[in-house]
C-alpha cells in the first residue's frame, strides 16, 4: 500500500534507501516515545499528527499532511488518515503504524502534533476506532487543493478536519454540516496564491489536482482556499480546541 498511496508529498517514485528506512523508523520511534510521555502526563490518547512530505515553503507552509494518531488498548499508536492513489483522482482512508506514516521519502524528517482538548478525547477515540463511523464523511473524489468549503472533492487534511467536527458534534452526518460547524468555530483555511499558468498546468497534467470546485471569483483572482496542516494547527491553538503544536525532528 505504501508504494502506491500517498498524501502530502510528491508522486515521484523513488527507491527506498537504507538511510530513508533508518530515518523514518527513528522518527517513528522518537514520536512514539514522545506521545507516550504525553499520555503518561495528561491521559490523552488522541493527537492530530502531521508530517513534512514535500517542500511547501513557496506557499509559506511547513507541513503537508496530517492524520489522527491514537493509542490502542494494546499500547502502540496507530494513525488513521486519508491517502491518494498516486496519479489518480481517488482517495481512501487507511490505518497505519507510525513506522509506515513516516516511511515515505519525506522532505524533512520532522513530526508535529497537537493534543485535542480533554472534552474531545473520548468522542474522537470512539469515532477513530469505529470503522462504521470513521469513514462516514469520506468523499473518494480527491483533489490535493480541494475547496475548503466545498463537497465535490476532498483532500486528506480536509477529511481529518471534518471528521473532528463530526466527533465534536454528534448531530453532524454530512460534510456541509461539518464545514458549517468549523466556520462557526472560527476555522480559516490557507489561501494559496497560484497563477493561471500554474493552475492550468496542474489541472491538465495531474489527475489529483483540480480547481473546478473553487468559486470563480476566487479561482480567477488566484485565491485557492484549501485545508492545510498549518492552518489546522493554528486554529486548534487559537480556538482552545487543541494544544500548541509540539515538534520533533532534525
Amino acid at each position: 500500500m505504501a508504494s502506491v498511496a500517498h498524501a502530502g508529498r510528491s508522486c515521484d517514485q523513488q527507491p527506498m534507501t537504507a538511510q530513508t528506512l533508518s530515518q523514518g523508523l527513528a522518527l517513528a520511534q522518537r514520536t512514539s516515545e514522545a506521545l507516550d510521555a504525553v499520555f503518561a502526563r495528561t491521559g490523552a490518547r488522541v493527537v492530530v499528527l502531521g508530517r513534512a512530505g514535500q517542500d511547501l515553503t513557496p506557499y509559506q507552509l511547513r507541513y503537508s499532511h496530517l492524520g489522527w494518531a491514537y493509542k490502542t488498548s494494546e499500547g502502540p499508536w496507530r494513525v488513521l488518515h486519508k491517502l491518494n492513489q498516486c496519479g489518480t483522482s481517488e482517495g481512501a482512508v487507511y490505518r497505519q503504524g507510525l513506522g509506515e506514516f513516516f516511511m515515505d521519502n519525506l522532505w524533512r524528517h520532522e513530526a508535529v502534533w497537537s493534543v485535542p482538548a480533554a472534552h474531545l478525547q473520548a468522542p474522537l477515540l470512539a469515532l477513530l476506532t469505529d470503522p462504521t463511523r470513521n469513514t462516514r464523511l469520506h468523499e473518494p473524489a480527491y483533489s490535493m487543493v480541494s475547496y475548503a468549503w466545498g463537497t465535490r472533492y476532498q483532500q486528506s487534511n480536509q477529511w481529518a478536519l471534518e471528521t473532528m467536527a463530526m466527533a465534536a458534534e454528534p448531530g453532524i452526518t454530512q460534510r456541509a454540516q461539518a464545514q458549517a460547524w468549523l466556520g462557526f468555530k472560527g476555522y480559516q483555511p490557507s489561501t494559496l496564491r497560484l497563477g493561471p499558468l500554474t493552475r492550468l498546468g496542474a489541472s491538465t497534467t495531474t489527475a489529483h489536482i483540480r480547481f473546478d470546485d473553487h468559486p470563480n471569483g476566487k479561482r480567477f483572482s488566484d485565491r485557492i482556499e484549501t485545508v492545510t496542516v498549518d492552518s489546522v494547527l493554528e486554529w486548534l491553538e487559537r480556538s482552545g480546541l487543541g494544544s500548541a503544536p509540539q515538534r520533533l525532528g532534525w
